[in-house]
């Protein structure tokens, strides 16, 4: 057996845990079969805001008439965008793996970890133990049982990231943000794209106002079938044929050259046997953790996908500063998971931060509304914009309960919103007091919080 100071196990986020522990002088082992830097890096956020780029790209084409610019679009290397993407980024992960190997009080171990006990795992057939432990092994796709899928050739957002060969026609089983992402990448670059979503809206966790608003947005683009659950999929005549139902029973079949099964993640947590080293987890699997990221074992911690915190790799990497500063320190911080942003990145892009109005509704509390549509500002109108709004949640007070956007770089204007959650006094006057230069899209930020009647 080998016994460590620091054991760290999973190569995404927690390789930055790892790293602080072995510059700490601590011996530490780091456990990572698959390429470091974990799902956004490898199979996630890098490559497919990369590959949406291309996406992007193609639409300021076809859209330049609109600006008296006589432009044409001749042609998309389908599977130049993706190995440009996979180029870029392989090494970086490659160059992480190599710089390890070299770093001093460092050891990596390239395998699977299987916890038999107590901050103790297998590891390649030898057992790794450890003082510490910290848990960081993220999550996968979510297959469901669907009758027949086993059968047939499926996509996850893994093998759609790298898929070389561009399909003319595609399946989206799923209507959350990772479908809509990948059925805007496909569609934009030529591919004819249906999505198939049980709810009554695409990305339904979203603010109501949002989700619809984009769902009509995307109508124009694909064949969406909302309200419909995948029950059956099948092989039809060398295509892959999607069985839906609505609630009533009706069905629809809808048949694609690929399916793509984008139906959300789940933690990697039945993998290691968490179990065995007594580490609780909750109905779906992740790891609970307190406010210190500690779990229900003592000297072990937990970050990223796999806990129970938000599966967003920002937050992974805030959690990153907390387990460092316990695990490798001895310190006693505690994470703050308020108003934590997250952004889509379709175009129009979607962003939010604290309350929905739902939410706020099912709650019984009392909220005001600001809105603001970005047509109808100054930059709005130079870049013809023909969508988009911010939307302010508050108090009757001020006080800021969330914030919800759709539209051009709504990824980038919502953390005026989060630098005030956090930051500052909380409330609208910290938005509205400040001098937004003009006639930046920001004033859209500007004039939605002015419009709260407060």
């Amino acid at each position: 057996m080998s016994h460590y100071d620091v054991l760290v196990v999973g190569g995404g986020t927690g390789n930055n845990v790892a790293a602080a522990a072995a510059e700490a002088g601590l011996d530490t082992a780091l456990v990572e079969k698959g390429p470091l830097g974990g799902t956004c890096l490898n199979r996630g956020c890098n490559p497919s805001k990369m590959v949406i780029q291309a996406a992007v790209a193609a639409d300021s084409v076809r859209s330049a008439g609109q600006f008296h610019v006589d432009a044409t679009l001749d042609g998309i290397d389908f599977a130049g965008v993706v190995d440009d993407m996979a180029e870029t980024l392989g090494p970086i992960a490659e160059g992480m793996a190599e710089r390890y190997r070299e770093k001093e009080d460092l050891t990596l171990y390239r395998d699977e970890a299987t916890f038999v006990d107590d901050r103790t795992a297998e590891v390649g057939g030898e057992e790794v133990s450890a003082e510490k432990v910290v848990v960081a092994a993220g999550s996968r796709p979510l297959v469901p049982p669907i009758d027949g899928l086993d059968e047939v050739d499926y996509l996850t957002s893994q093998e759609a990231l790298y898929l070389r060969e561009q399909p003319d026609s595609l399946v989206v089983m799923g209507g959350g943000y990772i479908a809509v992402e990948l059925g805007y990448f496909f569609e934009a670059l030529g591919t004819d794209v249906t999505i198939v979503e049980m709810m009554d809206t695409l990305v339904p966790r979203e603010d109501d106002d949002l989700s619809e608003a984009f769902t009509e947005i995307a109508r124009k683009r694909h064949e969406v079938y909302t309200g419909h659950r995948a029950t059956a999929v099948e092989s039809r005549g060398g295509e892959i044929a999607v069985h839906a139902e609505t609630e009533s029973g009706e069905e629809t079949v809808v048949v694609g050259d690929e399916l793509l099964v984008a139906l959300g993640r789940r933690p990697n947590t039945d993998t290691l046997d968490v179990a065995a080293a007594g580490i609780e987890t909750d109905d779906n699997g992740f790891v609970v953790t307190n406010d210190r990221l500690e779990t229900s074992a003592d000297g072990v911690w937990a970050q990223g996908d796999i806990a129970d915190n938000a599966m967003f790799k920002h937050s992974g990497d805030y959690e990153t500063g907390v387990t460092v500063d316990n695990v490798v320190h001895g310190g006693d911080s505690e994470a703050d998971f308020t108003a934590m942003p997250h952004a889509i990145f379709t175009e129009p892009q979607m962003a939010g931060v604290g309350k929905t109005e739902q939410e706020l509704r099912d709650s019984d509390t009392e909220y005001v509304v600001g809105r603001q549509s970005l047509p109808e500002t100054p930059m709005g109108r130079a870049k013809k914009l023909d969508h988009g709004f911010v939307k302010v949640l508050a108090a009757p007070d001020g006080e800021i309960l969330g914030c919800h956007m759709l539209g051009h770089e709504a990824s980038t204007m919502i953390h005026e919103a989060v630098v005030a959650m956090r930051s500052g006094s909380g409330t609208v006057s910290d938005v509205t007091g400040v001098i937004h230069a003009h006639p930046a899209l920001n004033k859209a930020v500007q004039y939605a919080f002015e419009d709260v009647p407060v």
